[in-house]
């Protein structure tokens, strides 16, 4: 039996192709040797003092509430409930389209069998050093040029490898993601390697 390893994604749950990206680690998860753990990361805080359109200052704006509400729940009940809580989150914004505020992050909370009372860290700062310490233990690696999702992995030597990436659309399946997996460890693994890109030709596609 191969032993398993830990891979960590950094999610915003405002972002639809971390959102996807996520969906697709779980897919490699269940074909290849994998545990996922996911951590939050902010947008808004990355985008702090920067000059943004309106348009997207305003979503910064209401950005803070869904992160806050993340690591309230993380600090409380630890890792796989924030999984789940994910799920039910990302479910809501980018499949049912639902508005961001407290009704849809009660009901998020409701989902997965939590106090819907716990929304109320969204209009809190109570717990911005703890999601600043998240945010950071994320982006630290990969720098401050590129948002999420972000990944940190065991590299092929051992050590740790980190990237941002991939941006994917729709999410493989099946063994179509774990190939992709082992393709992206292998040029993450690559010493000296930085970017592979080209332009987005289709819009996130939830299927």
């Amino acid at each position: 039996m191969t032993e398993r390893v830990a891979v960590d994604m950094w999610f915003d749950p405002l972002c639809p192709w971390a959102w996807i990206t996520s969906r697709w680690l779980l897919e490699v998860e269940q074909v290849r040797d994998v545990d996922i753990r996911f951590h939050v990361m902010s947008l808004s805080v990355l985008n702090e003092g920067r000059d943004l359109p309106e348009q997207y200052q305003d979503l910064m704006k209401k950005g803070w509430g869904p992160v806050r509400v993340c690591i309230a729940v993380e600090q409380a009940h630890g890792g796989e409930v924030l999984r789940k809580l994910y799920t039910a989150m990302g479910t809501r914004i980018h499949l049912g389209k639902e508005e961001l505020g407290r009704e849809m992050l009660a009901g998020a909370l409701t989902d997965v069998g939590l106090d819907p009372a716990l929304a109320d860290a969204a209009d809190s700062t109570e717990y911005d050093e703890a999601l600043r310490a998240s945010h950071e233990a994320g982006m630290r690696p990969v720098g401050t040029d590129v948002g999420t999702p972000v990944i940190h992995a065991p590299g092929p030597d051992g050590g740790q490898v980190a990237f941002f990436g991939p941006v994917i659309t729709p999410a493989p399946k099946g063994e179509a993601a774990g190939r992709l997996w082992d393709g992206v460890l292998l040029v993450a693994g690559t010493p000296g390697f930085y970017e592979l890109k080209r332009s987005r030709e289709v819009g996130p596609v939830f299927d």
